[in-house]
Protein backbone atom coordinates (compact mmCIF):
# COMPACT_ATOMS: atom_id res chain seq x y z
CA UNK A 1 0.00 0.00 0.00
CA UNK A 2 1.62 3.21 -0.96
CA UNK A 3 1.33 6.02 0.90
CA UNK A 4 -0.24 9.13 -1.28
CA UNK A 5 0.34 11.83 1.26
CA UNK A 6 1.52 12.70 4.87
CA UNK A 7 0.58 15.60 6.90
CA UNK A 8 0.80 16.52 10.57
CA UNK A 9 -1.94 19.41 12.49
CA UNK A 10 -2.73 18.84 15.57
CA UNK A 11 -1.50 15.35 16.84
CA UNK A 12 -2.90 13.59 13.36
CA UNK A 13 -1.22 12.11 10.97
CA UNK A 14 -2.92 11.18 7.36
CA UNK A 15 -1.01 7.74 5.59
CA UNK A 16 -2.50 4.61 3.79
CA UNK A 17 -0.87 2.29 5.16
CA UNK A 18 -2.60 0.77 7.83
CA UNK A 19 -2.84 -2.56 8.61
CA UNK A 20 -6.31 -4.60 8.09
CA UNK A 21 -7.29 -7.92 9.59
CA UNK A 22 -9.45 -10.98 8.79
CA UNK A 23 -11.60 -9.96 12.00
CA UNK A 24 -12.13 -6.14 10.81
CA UNK A 25 -13.69 -7.92 7.61
CA UNK A 26 -16.29 -10.40 9.47
CA UNK A 27 -17.14 -7.48 11.68
CA UNK A 28 -19.53 -5.88 9.27
CA UNK A 29 -20.21 -8.86 7.32
CA UNK A 30 -22.34 -10.33 9.71
CA UNK A 31 -25.53 -9.08 10.99
CA UNK A 32 -27.10 -9.54 14.35
CA UNK A 33 -31.09 -10.83 14.62
CA UNK A 34 -33.11 -7.66 14.94
CA UNK A 35 -35.98 -5.84 14.32
CA UNK A 36 -39.43 -5.35 15.82
CA UNK A 37 -40.19 -7.33 18.71
CA UNK A 38 -42.55 -9.93 16.90
CA UNK A 39 -39.77 -10.61 14.16
CA UNK A 40 -37.30 -11.36 17.30
CA UNK A 41 -39.86 -13.38 18.75
CA UNK A 42 -40.34 -15.55 16.21
CA UNK A 43 -36.53 -16.23 15.16
CA UNK A 44 -36.83 -13.81 12.67
CA UNK A 45 -38.37 -16.46 10.08
CA UNK A 46 -40.66 -13.67 8.11
CA UNK A 47 -39.59 -14.28 4.68
CA UNK A 48 -43.28 -15.10 3.46
CA UNK A 49 -44.99 -13.73 6.18
CA UNK A 50 -44.42 -10.05 5.18
CA UNK A 51 -46.98 -7.48 7.33
CA UNK A 52 -44.04 -6.73 9.73
CA UNK A 53 -41.88 -3.82 9.44
CA UNK A 54 -38.77 -6.07 9.85
CA UNK A 55 -39.86 -8.61 7.59
CA UNK A 56 -38.74 -6.38 4.71
CA UNK A 57 -35.21 -6.62 5.70
CA UNK A 58 -35.48 -10.46 5.15
CA UNK A 59 -37.54 -10.48 1.81
CA UNK A 60 -39.12 -6.78 0.59
CA UNK A 61 -42.19 -7.96 -0.55
CA UNK A 62 -43.84 -8.17 2.63
CA UNK A 63 -44.63 -4.67 2.33
CA UNK A 64 -47.27 -5.56 0.39
CA UNK A 65 -48.42 -7.76 2.87
CA UNK A 66 -50.05 -4.80 4.60
CA UNK A 67 -54.12 -3.57 4.58
CA UNK A 68 -52.80 -0.40 6.48
CA UNK A 69 -51.16 2.50 7.21
CA UNK A 70 -48.54 1.44 9.78
CA UNK A 71 -46.04 3.65 11.79
CA UNK A 72 -43.92 1.78 14.80
CA UNK A 73 -40.85 1.73 16.95
CA UNK A 74 -38.88 -0.64 18.65
CA UNK A 75 -36.32 -0.13 21.66
CA UNK A 76 -34.29 -2.90 22.97
CA UNK A 77 -32.37 -3.87 25.93
CA UNK A 78 -29.09 -5.87 25.34
CA UNK A 79 -27.22 -7.83 27.68
CA UNK A 80 -24.05 -9.74 26.51
CA UNK A 81 -21.98 -11.93 28.82
CA UNK A 82 -18.43 -13.51 27.60
CA UNK A 83 -16.56 -16.13 29.34
CA UNK A 84 -13.19 -16.45 28.54
CA UNK A 85 -11.14 -19.47 29.16
CA UNK A 86 -6.86 -18.74 28.71
CA UNK A 87 -5.04 -21.43 29.08
CA UNK A 88 -7.22 -22.90 31.79
CA UNK A 89 -8.09 -19.53 33.31
CA UNK A 90 -11.66 -18.66 33.66
CA UNK A 91 -12.42 -14.57 33.65
CA UNK A 92 -15.91 -13.20 32.55
CA UNK A 93 -17.15 -9.20 31.96
CA UNK A 94 -20.08 -8.50 30.91
CA UNK A 95 -22.18 -5.42 29.24
CA UNK A 96 -25.54 -3.91 29.09
CA UNK A 97 -27.29 -1.76 26.63
CA UNK A 98 -30.72 0.18 26.11
CA UNK A 99 -30.94 1.43 22.71
CA UNK A 100 -33.67 2.26 19.96
CA UNK A 101 -33.34 -1.10 17.99
CA UNK A 102 -35.91 0.19 15.21
CA UNK A 103 -38.22 2.37 13.61
CA UNK A 104 -40.49 2.91 10.53
CA UNK A 105 -43.81 3.83 8.39
CA UNK A 106 -45.36 2.01 5.85
CA UNK A 107 -47.78 4.03 3.39
CA UNK A 108 -50.34 1.43 1.41
CA UNK A 109 -52.55 2.43 -1.76
CA UNK A 110 -54.87 0.65 -2.91
CA UNK A 111 -56.47 0.64 -6.54
CA UNK A 112 -59.82 1.04 -6.25
CA UNK A 113 -60.32 -0.17 -9.87
CA UNK A 114 -62.12 -3.67 -10.15
CA UNK A 115 -60.84 -4.21 -13.10
CA UNK A 116 -57.08 -3.89 -12.37
CA UNK A 117 -54.67 -6.74 -11.54
CA UNK A 118 -52.85 -4.91 -9.56
CA UNK A 119 -54.47 -4.63 -6.46
CA UNK A 120 -51.81 -2.17 -4.46
CA UNK A 121 -48.56 -0.23 -4.16
CA UNK A 122 -46.82 -0.21 -0.72
CA UNK A 123 -44.24 2.49 -0.40
CA UNK A 124 -42.44 2.49 3.01
CA UNK A 125 -39.10 3.51 4.93
CA UNK A 126 -37.41 1.56 8.09
CA UNK A 127 -34.76 2.14 9.69
CA UNK A 128 -32.92 -0.91 12.13
CA UNK A 129 -29.77 -1.51 14.54
CA UNK A 130 -28.09 -4.17 12.24
CA UNK A 131 -25.37 -4.91 14.54
CA UNK A 132 -24.84 -3.37 18.62
CA UNK A 133 -20.92 -3.15 19.22
CA UNK A 134 -21.27 -2.74 22.97
CA UNK A 135 -19.40 -5.39 24.43
CA UNK A 136 -16.78 -5.68 26.94
CA UNK A 137 -14.20 -9.02 27.01
CA UNK A 138 -11.50 -9.61 29.39
CA UNK A 139 -9.05 -12.43 29.00
CA UNK A 140 -5.91 -13.85 31.57
CA UNK A 141 -3.99 -16.71 32.33
CA UNK A 142 -0.39 -18.07 32.33
CA UNK A 143 0.65 -18.63 28.46
CA UNK A 144 1.96 -22.35 28.89
CA UNK A 145 3.01 -21.83 25.32
CA UNK A 146 5.99 -19.89 26.68
CA UNK A 147 5.14 -17.28 23.63
CA UNK A 148 5.52 -13.43 24.37
CA UNK A 149 4.11 -10.53 23.24
CA UNK A 150 8.19 -9.88 21.82
CA UNK A 151 6.77 -12.20 18.65
CA UNK A 152 4.54 -9.69 17.38
CA UNK A 153 6.85 -6.76 17.25
CA UNK A 154 9.82 -9.34 16.17
CA UNK A 155 7.41 -10.12 13.28
CA UNK A 156 7.12 -6.42 12.12
CA UNK A 157 10.25 -5.76 12.67
CA UNK A 158 12.91 -8.37 11.17
CA UNK A 159 13.67 -6.93 7.18
CA UNK A 160 13.20 -2.93 8.64
CA UNK A 161 16.56 -1.35 8.84
CA UNK A 162 17.33 0.38 12.02
CA UNK A 163 18.29 3.50 10.33
CA UNK A 164 14.32 3.88 9.31
CA UNK A 165 13.07 3.12 12.88
CA UNK A 166 15.84 5.89 14.35
CA UNK A 167 16.30 8.12 11.69
CA UNK A 168 12.32 9.24 10.96
CA UNK A 169 9.95 10.79 13.13
CA UNK A 170 7.08 8.61 14.20
CA UNK A 171 4.73 10.43 12.03
CA UNK A 172 6.96 10.11 9.03
CA UNK A 173 6.58 5.51 9.37
CA UNK A 174 3.95 3.25 7.94
CA UNK A 175 1.96 0.59 9.94
CA UNK A 176 4.48 -1.74 9.89
CA UNK A 177 7.81 0.56 10.71
CA UNK A 178 5.68 2.03 13.40
CA UNK A 179 5.10 -1.09 15.52
CA UNK A 180 8.47 -2.10 15.08
CA UNK A 181 9.50 1.63 16.52
CA UNK A 182 7.60 0.86 19.54
CA UNK A 183 9.09 -2.26 20.31
CA UNK A 184 12.64 -0.98 19.93
CA UNK A 185 12.33 1.60 22.11
CA UNK A 186 9.94 0.35 24.38
CA UNK A 187 13.46 -2.35 24.54
CA UNK A 188 11.02 -5.12 23.76
CA UNK A 189 13.40 -5.82 20.94
CA UNK A 190 17.16 -5.31 20.27
CA UNK A 191 18.84 -4.80 17.25
CA UNK A 192 21.35 -7.63 16.61
CA UNK A 193 23.88 -4.53 16.03
CA UNK A 194 22.84 -1.40 17.14
CA UNK A 195 25.44 0.63 15.63
CA UNK A 196 24.74 -0.27 12.18
CA UNK A 197 22.13 1.81 10.66
CA UNK A 198 21.59 -1.08 8.02
CA UNK A 199 20.97 -3.72 10.26
CA UNK A 200 17.68 -5.59 9.62
CA UNK A 201 17.74 -8.45 12.20
CA UNK A 202 16.36 -8.03 15.30
CA UNK A 203 16.34 -10.29 18.93
CA UNK A 204 13.98 -10.65 21.55
CA UNK A 205 14.55 -8.74 25.07
CA UNK A 206 12.12 -10.27 27.08
CA UNK A 207 14.02 -13.01 29.31
CA UNK A 208 13.43 -16.90 28.37
CA UNK A 209 12.13 -19.30 30.99
CA UNK A 210 9.56 -17.91 34.00
CA UNK A 211 6.05 -17.85 33.29
CA UNK A 212 4.40 -15.36 30.78
CA UNK A 213 1.46 -13.65 32.39
CA UNK A 214 -1.15 -12.37 30.20
CA UNK A 215 -4.11 -9.94 30.07
CA UNK A 216 -6.05 -8.79 27.40
CA UNK A 217 -8.96 -6.39 28.07
CA UNK A 218 -11.31 -5.45 24.91
CA UNK A 219 -13.83 -2.38 25.70
CA UNK A 220 -15.69 -2.04 22.36
CA UNK A 221 -19.16 0.76 21.59
CA UNK A 222 -20.97 1.30 18.41
CA UNK A 223 -23.01 -0.18 15.50
CA UNK A 224 -24.13 -0.65 12.23
CA UNK A 225 -27.05 0.51 11.22
CA UNK A 226 -29.19 0.02 7.93
CA UNK A 227 -31.70 2.93 6.55
CA UNK A 228 -33.72 0.91 3.90
CA UNK A 229 -36.60 2.54 0.83
CA UNK A 230 -39.12 0.07 -0.18
CA UNK A 231 -41.72 -0.33 -2.95
CA UNK A 232 -43.90 -3.08 -3.17
CA UNK A 233 -46.83 -3.96 -4.85
CA UNK A 234 -49.56 -7.26 -5.49
CA UNK A 235 -50.76 -8.77 -8.32
CA UNK A 236 -54.13 -10.47 -7.96
CA UNK A 237 -53.55 -10.70 -4.19
CA UNK A 238 -51.61 -13.75 -5.13
CA UNK A 239 -47.94 -12.46 -6.04
CA UNK A 240 -46.41 -10.05 -4.15
CA UNK A 241 -42.99 -8.39 -5.69
CA UNK A 242 -40.52 -5.61 -3.72
CA UNK A 243 -37.54 -3.93 -3.71
CA UNK A 244 -35.01 -2.13 -0.99
CA UNK A 245 -32.55 0.80 -1.53
CA UNK A 246 -30.47 0.29 1.88
CA UNK A 247 -28.06 2.65 3.21
CA UNK A 248 -25.62 1.49 5.99
CA UNK A 249 -23.70 3.70 8.21
CA UNK A 250 -21.02 2.28 11.03
CA UNK A 251 -19.47 3.87 13.54
CA UNK A 252 -17.57 1.48 15.85
CA UNK A 253 -14.79 2.06 18.49
CA UNK A 254 -12.38 -0.38 20.35
CA UNK A 255 -10.11 0.06 23.50
CA UNK A 256 -7.51 -2.63 24.01
CA UNK A 257 -4.86 -2.91 26.69
CA UNK A 258 -2.43 -5.93 26.28
CA UNK A 259 -0.72 -6.49 29.08
CA UNK A 260 2.61 -9.42 30.02
CA UNK A 261 4.54 -9.87 32.74
CA UNK A 262 7.74 -12.22 33.21
CA UNK A 263 8.28 -13.92 36.73
CA UNK A 264 11.98 -14.34 35.39
CA UNK A 265 15.05 -11.65 34.73
CA UNK A 266 18.15 -12.19 33.25
CA UNK A 267 20.92 -11.54 36.44
CA UNK A 268 23.74 -10.50 33.37
CA UNK A 269 21.63 -7.75 31.27
CA UNK A 270 18.65 -5.69 31.68
CA UNK A 271 15.69 -7.40 30.23
CA UNK A 272 12.02 -6.69 30.23
CA UNK A 273 9.98 -7.82 33.54
CA UNK A 274 6.62 -6.25 32.09
CA UNK A 275 4.57 -4.43 29.31
CA UNK A 276 1.62 -3.03 28.52
CA UNK A 277 0.88 -2.10 24.47
CA UNK A 278 -2.60 0.08 24.15
CA UNK A 279 -4.61 -0.29 20.69
CA UNK A 280 -7.63 2.68 20.14
CA UNK A 281 -9.10 1.71 17.02
CA UNK A 282 -12.14 3.89 15.39
CA UNK A 283 -13.90 2.65 12.01
CA UNK A 284 -16.31 4.83 10.81
CA UNK A 285 -18.19 4.93 6.85
CA UNK A 286 -21.60 4.56 5.21
CA UNK A 287 -22.56 1.22 2.30
CA UNK A 288 -24.83 1.05 0.24
CA UNK A 289 -26.51 -2.47 -0.85
CA UNK A 290 -30.14 -3.84 -2.58
CA UNK A 291 -32.69 -6.64 -2.03
CA UNK A 292 -35.14 -7.69 -4.12
CA UNK A 293 -37.93 -10.16 -3.00
CA UNK A 294 -41.19 -12.41 -4.02
CA UNK A 295 -43.96 -13.59 -2.09
CA UNK A 296 -46.27 -16.70 -3.87
CA UNK A 297 -50.09 -17.46 -2.24
CA UNK A 298 -49.31 -21.17 -3.19
CA UNK A 299 -53.12 -21.76 -1.77
CA UNK A 300 -55.07 -19.30 0.91
CA UNK A 301 -52.90 -20.97 3.62
CA UNK A 302 -49.33 -21.79 2.19
CA UNK A 303 -47.04 -19.30 0.44
CA UNK A 304 -43.56 -19.26 -0.37
CA UNK A 305 -41.10 -16.37 -0.83
CA UNK A 306 -37.33 -15.83 -2.19
CA UNK A 307 -35.84 -13.14 -1.74
CA UNK A 308 -31.76 -11.75 -2.75
CA UNK A 309 -29.88 -9.25 -1.10
CA UNK A 310 -26.40 -7.99 -3.02
CA UNK A 311 -23.08 -7.38 -1.73
CA UNK A 312 -23.16 -4.48 0.60
CA UNK A 313 -20.01 -1.88 -0.70
CA UNK A 314 -18.54 0.22 2.18
CA UNK A 315 -16.41 3.30 2.36
CA UNK A 316 -14.72 3.26 5.92
CA UNK A 317 -11.92 5.46 7.16
CA UNK A 318 -9.44 4.06 10.09
CA UNK A 319 -7.92 6.17 13.06
CA UNK A 320 -5.56 4.23 15.22
CA UNK A 321 -3.77 5.39 18.47
CA UNK A 322 -1.50 3.23 20.05
CA UNK A 323 1.43 3.44 22.94
CA UNK A 324 3.38 1.04 24.80
CA UNK A 325 4.64 1.11 28.67
CA UNK A 326 7.35 -1.67 29.48
CA UNK A 327 9.91 -2.00 32.73
CA UNK A 328 13.70 -3.39 32.68
CA UNK A 329 14.92 -4.93 35.35
CA UNK A 330 18.80 -6.31 36.01
CA UNK A 331 20.35 -8.29 38.64
CA UNK A 332 20.28 -5.51 41.28
CA UNK A 333 16.64 -4.94 41.00
CA UNK A 334 16.99 -1.57 39.60
CA UNK A 335 13.57 -0.62 37.29
CA UNK A 336 13.71 0.86 34.56
CA UNK A 337 10.31 2.30 33.31
CA UNK A 338 10.30 2.85 29.31
CA UNK A 339 6.97 5.28 27.82
CA UNK A 340 6.76 5.53 24.16
CA UNK A 341 3.44 7.38 23.13
CA UNK A 342 3.78 9.46 20.94
CA UNK A 343 0.47 10.98 21.44
CA UNK A 344 -0.31 10.95 17.89
CA UNK A 345 -3.61 9.26 15.71
CA UNK A 346 -3.27 7.89 12.84
CA UNK A 347 -5.91 8.83 10.23
CA UNK A 348 -5.38 6.57 6.94
CA UNK A 349 -6.85 6.87 3.64
CA UNK A 350 -10.51 5.81 2.61
CA UNK A 351 -10.68 1.94 1.39
CA UNK A 352 -13.55 0.06 0.38
CA UNK A 353 -15.08 -3.57 1.95
CA UNK A 354 -17.51 -5.68 0.12
CA UNK A 355 -19.35 -7.63 2.49
CA UNK A 356 -21.41 -11.44 1.17
CA UNK A 357 -24.71 -11.20 -0.42
CA UNK A 358 -27.45 -13.77 0.97
CA UNK A 359 -30.25 -15.71 -0.96
CA UNK A 360 -33.14 -16.57 1.56
CA UNK A 361 -35.77 -19.01 0.72
CA UNK A 362 -38.81 -19.01 2.54
CA UNK A 363 -42.11 -20.57 3.35
CA UNK A 364 -44.94 -20.21 5.87
CA UNK A 365 -48.23 -21.63 6.77
CA UNK A 366 -51.25 -19.40 7.77
CA UNK A 367 -53.70 -21.24 10.26
CA UNK A 368 -56.66 -18.83 9.32
CA UNK A 369 -56.87 -16.69 12.08
CA UNK A 370 -55.94 -18.75 14.67
CA UNK A 371 -51.61 -18.51 13.99
CA UNK A 372 -48.90 -19.56 11.80
CA UNK A 373 -45.68 -21.52 11.11
CA UNK A 374 -42.65 -19.96 9.10
CA UNK A 375 -39.11 -21.42 8.09
CA UNK A 376 -36.52 -19.29 6.47
CA UNK A 377 -32.98 -20.97 5.42
CA UNK A 378 -31.08 -18.61 3.94
CA UNK A 379 -27.23 -18.86 2.04
CA UNK A 380 -24.56 -16.88 2.27
CA UNK A 381 -20.84 -16.91 0.76
CA UNK A 382 -18.29 -14.84 3.47
CA UNK A 383 -15.51 -16.28 0.95
CA UNK A 384 -17.06 -12.75 -1.40
CA UNK A 385 -15.62 -10.48 1.65
CA UNK A 386 -13.08 -8.11 -0.57
CA UNK A 387 -10.85 -5.42 0.55
CA UNK A 388 -10.83 -3.32 -2.61
CA UNK A 389 -9.04 -1.68 -4.34
CA UNK A 390 -7.72 -5.59 -5.03
CA UNK A 391 -4.46 -4.60 -6.73
CA UNK A 392 -3.26 -3.09 -3.79
CA UNK A 393 -0.39 -5.81 -2.43
CA UNK A 394 -1.40 -5.91 0.85
CA UNK A 395 -5.30 -6.18 0.24
CA UNK A 396 -4.40 -8.57 -2.36
CA UNK A 397 -2.82 -10.51 0.66
CA UNK A 398 -5.60 -9.98 3.06
CA UNK A 399 -8.16 -10.92 0.26
CA UNK A 400 -5.91 -14.48 -0.32
CA UNK A 401 -6.52 -14.89 3.37
CA UNK A 402 -10.33 -14.49 3.53
CA UNK A 403 -10.82 -17.05 0.90
CA UNK A 404 -8.03 -19.66 2.92
CA UNK A 405 -10.49 -18.74 5.92
CA UNK A 406 -14.24 -18.11 4.83
CA UNK A 407 -16.81 -20.20 3.58
CA UNK A 408 -19.93 -20.35 2.52
CA UNK A 409 -22.87 -20.84 5.52
CA UNK A 410 -26.13 -21.43 5.98
CA UNK A 411 -28.63 -20.08 8.42
CA UNK A 412 -32.17 -21.49 9.67
CA UNK A 413 -34.86 -19.68 11.41
CA UNK A 414 -38.20 -21.22 12.30
CA UNK A 415 -41.00 -19.37 13.81
CA UNK A 416 -44.47 -20.21 15.30
CA UNK A 417 -47.55 -17.46 16.27
CA UNK A 418 -50.31 -18.79 18.02
CA UNK A 419 -53.50 -16.01 18.63
CA UNK A 420 -56.03 -16.09 21.37
CA UNK A 421 -58.63 -13.20 20.43
CA UNK A 422 -56.56 -10.19 21.02
CA UNK A 423 -53.45 -12.10 22.29
CA UNK A 424 -50.64 -13.49 20.22
CA UNK A 425 -47.99 -15.65 21.59
CA UNK A 426 -44.86 -16.74 19.84
CA UNK A 427 -41.67 -18.68 19.53
CA UNK A 428 -38.79 -18.96 17.37
CA UNK A 429 -35.31 -20.74 17.13
CA UNK A 430 -32.43 -19.64 14.92
CA UNK A 431 -29.21 -21.72 13.84
CA UNK A 432 -26.76 -20.00 11.75
CA UNK A 433 -23.58 -22.16 10.60
CA UNK A 434 -19.83 -20.39 11.33
CA UNK A 435 -18.10 -18.26 8.50
CA UNK A 436 -15.27 -19.84 8.95
CA UNK A 437 -13.68 -22.90 7.28
CA UNK A 438 -12.42 -24.25 10.62
CA UNK A 439 -15.58 -23.78 12.52
CA UNK A 440 -13.51 -22.69 15.76
CA UNK A 441 -12.53 -19.20 15.29
CA UNK A 442 -16.21 -18.00 14.97
CA UNK A 443 -18.61 -21.15 16.03
CA UNK A 444 -21.81 -21.89 15.40
CA UNK A 445 -24.61 -19.91 16.94
CA UNK A 446 -27.86 -20.82 18.24
CA UNK A 447 -30.88 -19.06 19.39
CA UNK A 448 -34.22 -19.36 20.99
CA UNK A 449 -36.56 -16.56 21.54
CA UNK A 450 -40.24 -16.19 22.92
CA UNK A 451 -42.84 -13.50 23.46
CA UNK A 452 -46.38 -12.03 23.11
CA UNK A 453 -48.11 -9.43 21.12
CA UNK A 454 -51.59 -7.92 22.68
CA UNK A 455 -53.53 -5.91 19.31
CA UNK A 456 -55.58 -3.10 21.20
CA UNK A 457 -56.89 -2.23 17.62
CA UNK A 458 -55.56 0.74 15.85
CA UNK A 459 -52.93 0.29 18.55
CA UNK A 460 -50.49 -3.01 19.35
CA UNK A 461 -47.80 -3.70 22.00
CA UNK A 462 -45.33 -6.30 21.64
CA UNK A 463 -42.85 -8.22 23.79
CA UNK A 464 -39.69 -10.33 23.10
CA UNK A 465 -37.27 -12.22 24.49
CA UNK A 466 -33.95 -14.01 22.99
CA UNK A 467 -31.08 -15.87 24.14
CA UNK A 468 -28.22 -16.00 21.68
CA UNK A 469 -24.72 -18.20 22.57
CA UNK A 470 -21.67 -18.61 20.17
CA UNK A 471 -18.25 -19.75 21.09
CA UNK A 472 -15.21 -18.45 19.62
CA UNK A 473 -11.47 -18.37 19.51
CA UNK A 474 -9.72 -15.03 19.64
CA UNK A 475 -6.05 -14.36 19.11
CA UNK A 476 -4.54 -11.21 20.98
CA UNK A 477 -2.62 -10.55 18.06
CA UNK A 478 -3.09 -10.99 14.26
CA UNK A 479 0.62 -11.73 14.18
CA UNK A 480 3.23 -13.03 16.20
CA UNK A 481 1.20 -13.88 19.93
CA UNK A 482 -1.99 -15.35 18.49
CA UNK A 483 -2.71 -18.31 21.30
CA UNK A 484 -6.03 -17.69 21.83
CA UNK A 485 -8.69 -17.18 24.73
CA UNK A 486 -11.82 -19.40 24.04
CA UNK A 487 -14.73 -17.09 24.44
CA UNK A 488 -18.60 -18.22 25.10
CA UNK A 489 -20.72 -15.34 24.48
CA UNK A 490 -24.14 -15.33 25.41
CA UNK A 491 -26.71 -12.78 24.86
CA UNK A 492 -29.90 -11.61 26.34
CA UNK A 493 -32.06 -9.62 24.77
CA UNK A 494 -35.48 -7.48 26.01
CA UNK A 495 -37.54 -5.91 22.88
CA UNK A 496 -40.73 -3.59 22.91
CA UNK A 497 -43.02 -2.43 20.29
CA UNK A 498 -45.25 -0.16 19.58
CA UNK A 499 -47.18 -0.13 17.04
CA UNK A 500 -49.96 2.64 15.25
CA UNK A 501 -52.41 1.94 12.41
CA UNK A 502 -53.49 4.95 10.64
Amino acid sequence: MKKTFLLLISGLTFSMSYSQEVSDAIRYAQDNLTGTARFRAMGGAFGAVGGDFSSLSVNPAGSAIFNNNQVGVTFSNQNIKNNSDYFGEQTSDKENSFILNQAGAIFVFNDRNPNSKWKKIAIGATYENTNNFNNNIFSAGTNKNKNSIDSYFLNYANGISLGDITGLDYSDLFYDKQQAYFGFYGKVILPDNPNDANNTQYNTNVPDGGNYIQENEIYARGYNSKLSFNIATSYQDRIYLGANLNVHVTDYRRSSSFFERNTSALEATQTISNVRFNNDLYTYGNGFSFQLGAIAKVTKSLRLGLAYESNTWYELYDELSQSLYSTTENNANEAIDYEVNPNIINVYDSYTLQTPGKFTFSGAYIFGKSGLISIDYSIKDYGNTKFKPTNDSGFRELNREIDNQFTTNGELRIGGEFKIKRLSLRGGYRFEGSPYKDSKTIGDLNSYSGGLGYNFGSTKLDLAYSFTERESNQGFFATGLNDPAKINSKLNNVSLTLLFEL
